[in-house]
């Protein structure tokens, strides 16, 4: 069997994290066993699909590395298909449907007339379910396919398209299970075997509460703009619902492409947890390429208002590698570096208060001149020079450490001191230690 998935969002807002992880799933089957990945836009209601929507789910899936395979128009790579574009099949199979005497006219809409014998789903990981007439086990169970303002409904368009597109394996989340029963009838009433359906368990907060989509967590967009990076949300993804043998949890995507399977799926919902996914980033970025990093960090910063602009290239780049393996994302970045493009150095009061003691501030001058003097401004120079002056003074390094970095970032920690400074330059760490040594109200 030549395996064909798909992904088929409606675009009424953002990209759901766990719309996100249906199609990571299908894109997956597909891959692992040489299919092919369909997009299909389930844009028929046209008073809630916005373009802008449209554009979200595009640009989060090709964000997250999921091509798709096929699509009726080059947009780069293919399509997606779109529903509001294929009227024309919609209404062929609808006079099929009537032409049988499977679909009736009622009330200016079209109804499709339901089989009263039980339907039997063969899911392939929540197992056979079977349902009674309709999902709400109604006495009349027909239901809408063409609504009286002409326009399609979900079941029956969402069946006629994987009719279509030969679509062999619909993936997606558990709580659409309730429809199935109408799909396969649908299918039935066309003469056609349904494709094998295989129901994911949902997606829960850490409370237990099923993720809605006013949650903040929902939106794919959100990990984003918070400094997540792909590969990282991709593989998290891959462990809310599926567990690959041994354990393991840190799993580049071409790693799980040859163990994915349907069958692995876990029956049971997942629960998100930010600070396993915010783990995983860490350890993303900790194995960042310099190259990578620096792009990344460098776009993180300009988001935040630094100016990397006004500053040399070398500068920047040297900045960021004191960085790389520190962070957890790259929107921490600006709290943890912001020091290097912001002269004007920001500081808690208190840690200042507690740093900058009449005491301290003899042995910081101490530490001034000792630096104003030094020719050899690297990061080995000032650590011989620091150490040099604490030895003189009796005490060891960390009382002169300590308000040293805070004078020079504003922050109790950070980058390496001595490196940081090296890249500073002696001028503009002579500038910020005379701020906390002679400040200016």
């Amino acid at each position: 069997m030549n395996v064909r998935v798909r992904f088929a969002p409606s675009p009424t807002g953002l990209l759901h994290i766990g719309g996100a992880r249906t199609a990571l799933f299908n894109w997956l089957y597909a891959r692992h066993t040489g299919g092919t990945f369909v997009l299909r836009i389930e844009d028929t209601d046209t008073a809630r699909n916005t373009q802008e929507a449209t554009d979200v789910i595009l640009s989060g899936l090709r964000w997250l590395g999921l091509d798709w395979d096929e699509g009726p128009g080059k947009e780069g790579p293919f399509g997606p298909y779109f529903q509001s574009q294929r009227g024309e099949i919609y209404r062929r199979r609808v006079q099929e449907l009537k032409d049988k005497g499977l679909a009736y006219d009622c009330d200016g809409a079209v109804k499709f007339k339901m089989d009263r014998q039980p339907i039997v789903i063969p899911d392939m990981i929540v197992g056979q379910v079977t349902r009674e007439l309709t999902d709400r086990e109604e006495a009349d169970p027909d239901f809408v396919i063409i609504r009286s303002d002409g326009q399609p409904v979900f079941h029956f368009v969402n069946v006629v398209d994987d009719l279509e597109m030969n679509i062999t394996h619909v993936i997606r989340g558990e709580d659409h299970l309730s429809n199935t029963a109408k799909h396969i009838a649908l299918f039935r009433a066309f003469g056609a075997e349904p494709p094998r359906y295989a129901h994911i368990p949902l997606i829960l907060n850490p409370d237990g509460a099923k993720m809605s989509k006013r949650d903040r967590g929902a939106s794919l967009q959100n990990y984003i703009d918070d400094g997540y990076v792909p590969e990282a949300v991709v593989n998290y993804l891959c462990l809310l619902g599926w567990s690959p043998k041994g354990n393991r949890e840190k799993m580049p995507l071409q790693d799980v492409i040859p163990l994915f399977d349907l069958p692995q799926i876990l029956r049971h919902n997942a629960r998100f947890d930010l600070a396993k996914l915010e783990w995983l980033n860490g350890e993303y970025l900790r194995e960042m390429s310099a190259e990578r990093f620096r792009e990344l960090g460098a776009t993180a910063l300009q988001r935040a208002g630094c100016k990397l602009d006004a500053y040399p290239a070398a500068y920047v780049t040297a900045a960021l590698a004191t960085c790389l393996g520190k962070i957890k994302r790259f929107n921490d970045l600006a709290a943890y570096a912001g020091f290097y493009f912001n002269d004007d150095v920001k500081m808690d009061p208190a840690a200042a208060e507690k740093e900058f003691t009449p005491e301290a501030k003899a042995r910081l001058k101490k530490l001034r001149d000792a630096l104003a003097s030094l020719e050899d401004f690297t990061a080995a120079g000032v650590e011989r020079t620091l150490k040099a002056v604490a030895a003189e003074l009796g005490i060891k390094a960390g009382p002169l450490v300590h308000p040293t970095r805070l004078a020079c970032t504003g922050a109790a920690a950070g980058p390496s001191l001595y490196h940081l400074m090296e890249i500073l330059g002696k001028g503009t760490v002579l500038k910020r230690l005379d701020a906390q040594l002679w400040p200016v109200f």
